[in-house]
């Protein structure tokens, strides 16, 4: 409250109408205060000076007897604190209204709640000058990879905002959250009818979900602070917090104070406050906030550690874990950027959402980020070459020892080992226990295994790898080495980016031999052809029916994807596959939600994407 009174005093003083101040000096020439002087007529032989009316002074009043009350000409509009009136902390402030806080009433608030009451609250943070428009808000322009900003622009409001608020998880393809995220974080204008702010929110909070924290931190921070509503104040907080960024808030918090009211928001501006200089007061407002509804003692002791780092670090704040049994992405992120450590017991098990925060956290332990770079990687949070480099970090690390060191060395034999069968012994190593992550890993070590009929067994997997970045000319290599029905012939069939029509009796042929739960392979092979159209309609419908689903029926969702891929819209076709592609494995799709994906994104400019999705159904279904 030190700030804040002498803020408070500086206004009343300023307010005080029983004050009086001396003019400032004025700076301007006379010439700009008083009329200039006329010339003087010429005098001439008939000249007279014209009479000057005579100036009467009014007499002064006569001072009154002593003792005599003063005569009063025009009634007391308001009596002077502590004269008669109301005590000097209830005076009300000439010219203010009726209902504005007392004295008392100022003196009890906090400095955000006296800014807001006296309008003292910043409204930019940036000069006029390069403050930035509410529209292409986004990370990556049409030159850089993006969708065109009008992609959307002529589309319903009520249609995009419905796209939005149905993605709230992430996707099961890894393919389909790179799309997604290429959408979301694109430099686009929003919807005739849906303000950009509102656009921006419903971005960064699907981006918030799908794990992508450090994209929608630069998606928000594309909008200015004063812009802010209460929807993109919450997704610019959780990906803030998601990122390990207490401070990057610390502006919103600024121009929006009151814009939240709960726990966290609160002792994140407290520990803004600490880090402008205002250590003492920040671990005041950390300390009302312990005990609050909500709130454990362990978020408000991680916070007051973190403020303390900003100066006064002479407090001693005890970190206990005991009894707690719940790592929210508050706790983890501050333990993390304070180097607390976390219990095993609560480190042990991240969640997914979790898991990809500690992958993109430098401060996590090496091994941790390992661990949690598999499902990053899985999930398309990460590309080949950020895993690559790092388990090149764990290769190169003095302070782990050998045994921990094992999969880096398995993936740098995967590369140089002497022949192809040590290469092969190396990845088979690698993908023991059937995890995607690690077949991204392996994607580029794959692809330098030279086609050779003696590896045909292994080349089911070696596609797989290579497909999941996305090196469909390199697996193309294997087409005269698979075996038709075999896996990789399937997946050669829909990711040859010079792939025709496929003979339905080979598609049947891998149905014969598919073991996967439901024939879900063979399904997703159907589907993935049919949507491409390399596989003739009537024999797509044969062996959909031979295999137990059909291809054919309509949703809202379909009839509208469909209507988007046929209007060549990608972006608007990337948005609403998100939709369709929810959910934490390949279980959760459907062969003909697949179709519908495939065949829109085809049909609106993204056959390369399209590829990728079918094969990699089929490769993990």
């Amino acid at each position: 409250m030190r700030r804040a009174g002498l803020l408070l005093g500086g206004v009343m003083l300023a307010l005080t109408s029983s004050l009086a101040f001396a003019q400032p000096e004025d700076l301007l020439p006379d010439v700009f205060n008083d009329p200039p002087p006329q010339p003087a007529p010429a005098p001439g032989p008939r000249a007279t000076q014209a009479p000057q009316p005579r100036q009467t002074v009014a007499p002064r009043p006569a001072a009154p007897a002593a003792g005599a009350a003063p005569s009063v000409s025009a009634p007391v509009v308001q009596p002077l604190p502590g004269e008669g009136g109301a005590p000097a902390s209830d005076a009300v402030l000439a010219g203010l209204p009726a209902d504005f806080p007392s004295l008392a009433e100022l003196e009890a608030m906090e400095e955000d709640e006296l800014n807001e009451v006296l309008g003292l609250k910043p409204k930019f943070d940036v000069p006029p000058g390069a403050r930035r428009a509410l529209e292409r808000i986004g990370v990556i322009s049409s030159g850089e990879g993006g969708f065109a900003y009008n992609s959307l622009a002529g589309q319903p409001a009520a249609l995009v905002r419905a796209a939005l608020a149905g993605t709230r998880g992430p996707m099961v393809s890894r393919w389909g959250h790179i799309l997604v995220r290429r959408a979301l974080a694109s430099r686009l204008n929003a919807p005739a009818g849906m303000s950009p702010v509102e656009f921006a929110a419903m971005r960064a909070k699907v981006l918030n979900g799908m794990g992508e924290m450090a994209v929608a931190r630069s998606l928000v921070q594309d909008v200015e602070g004063s812009n802010y509503d209460r929807a993109l104040t919450d997704a610019a907080f959780d990906a803030y917090v998601g990122t390990g960024d207490f401070l990057g808030i610390c502006p919103i918090g600024e121009l929006q104070p009151t814009i939240r009211e709960d726990g966290e928001w609160t002792m994140a501006k407290a520990m803004c406050d600490a880090y402008e200089g205002d250590t003492r007061d920040a671990y005041r407002r950390l300390q009302r906030v312990l005990g609050a509804e909500g709130t454990l003692e362990i978020d408000v002791r991680l916070a007051q550690r973190f403020a303390g780092a900003a100066g006064e670090g002479d407090r001693a704040v005890n970190i206990e874990w005991d009894g707690v049994d719940d790592l929210t992405p508050w706790r983890f992120a501050l333990a993390n950027a304070l180097g607390e450590p976390v219990p095993d017991s609560l480190g042990n098990s991240l969640s997914p959402p979790l898991a990809i925060s500690a992958a993109l956290t430098p401060a996590v332990p090496l091994l941790t980020r390992l661990t949690a770079a598999d499902v990053a990687g899985a999930r398309g949070v990460f590309s080949t070459s950020a895993m690559v480099d790092l388990y090149g970090q764990l290769y190169a690390s003095d302070t782990v020892d050998d045994a921990a060191k094992q999969p880096a060395i398995l993936l740098r034999n995967a590369y140089v080992a002497a022949d192809p069968a040590g290469r092969m012994g190396a990845m088979r190593r690698l993908w023991e226990g059937d995890s995607y992550g690690r077949r991204v890993l392996t994607a580029y070590a794959a692809a330098r295994v030279p086609v050779d009929a003696a590896l045909a067994d292994d080349a089911g997997d070696l596609i797989a790898s290579m497909l999941a970045a996305g090196l469909d000319r390199n697996a193309a290599r294997w087409a005269n080495v698979v075996e038709e029905g075999s896996l990789g012939w399937a997946l050669i069939a829909l990711s040859n980016p010079q792939g025709g029509a496929v003979d339905a009796g080979a598609v049947s042929g891998f149905y014969n031999d598919d073991d996967s739960e439901d024939s879900r392979k063979s399904a997703f092979l159907v589907a993935g052809l049919a949507g491409l159209g390399r596989l003739d309609e009537g024999a797509a419908n044969d062996l959909a029916g031979d295999i137990g689903f059909s291809l054919g029926g309509s949703t809202a969702w379909s009839e509208r994807i469909d209507r988007a891929g046929q209007l060549r819209n990608p972006a608007l076709v990337a948005l609403l596959a998100g939709v369709g592609m929810q959910g934490d494995g390949w279980q959760r799709m459907t062969p003909r939600h697949l179709f519908h994906i495939v065949r829109a994104l085809n049909a609106s400019g993204l056959q390369a994407e399209a590829r990728m999705i079918a094969a990699e159904a089929v490769a993990r279904g």
